[in-house]
């Protein structure tokens, strides 16, 4: 069968894959399936398709997806299920299926960010993979950490801890929002590194602006001075396409409930092997080598139907194909902000440039604060995001998803050019 048949006949029951113990999700599934549309439709109809999976809130138009992106229908139902047959099993499937569920799921995540399974465990999300390398490192008094203002709260605060706990110091850089070159942004990392600089942490891509940074170049500049790379690339996974190895960082943490759009509860962390034995467990596990990456998965009675769900998730993905799908995030951001970009008493916090941003953006009218502004284009516009009160970025984000229109959009920019008036 070729595989353009194959992807026209998926429906919810096939796109399905059985986990061990012999579980049949396919076959166990009551509710109502959802056939997925033919992926051969120009653009404009496959899209408008797509919509019909989400169940949306009509009371807004949502343009805050980067906290949290929606499950399709074909996925929640699988996830309804897997929830269900949990529940139904009690501790028998926790004693007797799990840990092989669990495998099955973390395999599923190798294959699909294209690392070895041995460089792979699922976490809760990247606020938990982050914490497992920062806590996890054998800090001394003096040691040298290496972050950005625009970085993730919970990080910076994470390294504060860091700082009063073994006396680390922290040194931040700030990064533009419109930097003239990779260069540019690769320098303010060098110049912050001393002899004493033991790990650098970077954003693949920063939450509150959108912008991408050039992380494989920021990474072979740290490793010219034998520095460590943790990359915080919580919006990165199935937001636009990229090799996870060839990036070369030492740890890479994410959280898959954004867009790979699995359920809450599910997160990557990768460590390159080299550097599996020196971190320390955040919960410790027995049985497990130093340098085996399964002694930092101490999950328990975590909701392992979130797990199960992966498999899911991911087929769903890659039902839309990564191309296409960030080829038209893209789009959605390019659409609406191309037409407020030029206009006085507007600000855009996010590059022109379409290599250095996909689905975020974040915009500014200086006439409102942040939080003022949000409530403006909820409570006169019903549109729903977020503000972002920083060093160097106010404003207010925002995410499109796939499901989002250009009508949506519209209004957005309709919003935007009367209030900057």
């Amino acid at each position: 069968m070729r595989k353009r048949q194959f992807i026209k006949q998926i429906t919810l029951g096939t796109m399905l894959v059985p986990f061990a113990g012999g579980i049949n999700h396919a076959k166990a599934l009551k509710p109502k399936s959802y056939t997925l549309p033919d992926s051969s439709l120009p653009d404009d109809e496959f899209w408008e398709e797509i919509r019909k999976l989400y169940l949306l809130k009509p009371d807004y138009i949502n343009l805050e997806n980067g906290y949290y992106c929606f499950l399709p229908q074909t996925t929640l139902q699988a996830y309804i299920e897997n929830v269900n047959r949990v529940n139904e099993q009690g501790s028998f499937y926790f004693r007797t299926q799990m840990d092989a569920d669990r495998q099955t799921a973390r395999q599923v995540l190798a294959d699909f960010v294209r690392c070895p399974v041995e460089e792979v465990i699922l976490t809760r999300n990247t606020t938990e993979s982050m914490a497992i390398v920062i806590q996890g490192l054998d800090w001394k008094p003096g040691d040298e950490a290496v972050m950005a203002h625009q970085d993730y709260g919970t990080m910076l605060d994470m390294f504060a801890q860091q700082a009063k706990r073994y006396g680390i110091v922290n040194k931040w850089v700030n990064i533009p929002n419109h930097p003239q070159s990779d260069e540019e942004i690769v320098a303010l990392y060098e110049q912050a590194i001393t002899p004493k600089t033991k790990l650098l942490m970077v954003c693949h891509i920063i939450n509150i602006t959108g912008q991408i940074l050039p992380v494989r170049k920021i990474c072979e500049m740290a490793h010219r001075y034998g520095v460590k790379v943790v990359v915080d690339g919580a919006h990165a996974v199935a937001h636009f396409d990229f090799d996870l190895k060839a990036l070369q960082c030492d740890f890479y943490a994410c959280s898959l409930h954004k867009w790979l759009s699995v359920p809450l509860g599910a997160g990557l962390l990768y460590v390159q092997r080299d550097n599996i034995p020196s971190l320390w467990p955040l919960m410790p596990l027995s049985g497990f080598a130093d340098d085996d990456i399964r002694k930092l998965a101490h999950r328990g009675t975590a909701p392992v139907h979130v797990d199960m769900t992966l498999a899911q998730a991911i087929a769903f993905q890659q039902y839309l194909g990564i191309a296409r799908k960030e080829a038209r995030l893209r789009f959605l951001q390019q659409y609406w902000t191309a037409q407020v970009r030029n206009i006085e008493g507007i600000v855009l916090n996010t590059p022109a440039q379409a290599e250095r941003a996909c689905a975020i953006a974040n915009v500014h009218i200086p006439k409102f604060k942040p939080a003022e502004l949000q409530k403006i284009l909820l409570e006169q516009y019903r549109i729903w995001t977020v503000a972002i009160d920083r060093v160097g970025v106010q404003g207010c984000r925002i995410t499109p998803q796939v499901y989002t229109t250009l009508a949506e959009l519209d209004q957005l920019v309709a919003a935007l050019i009367a209030l900057a008036k």
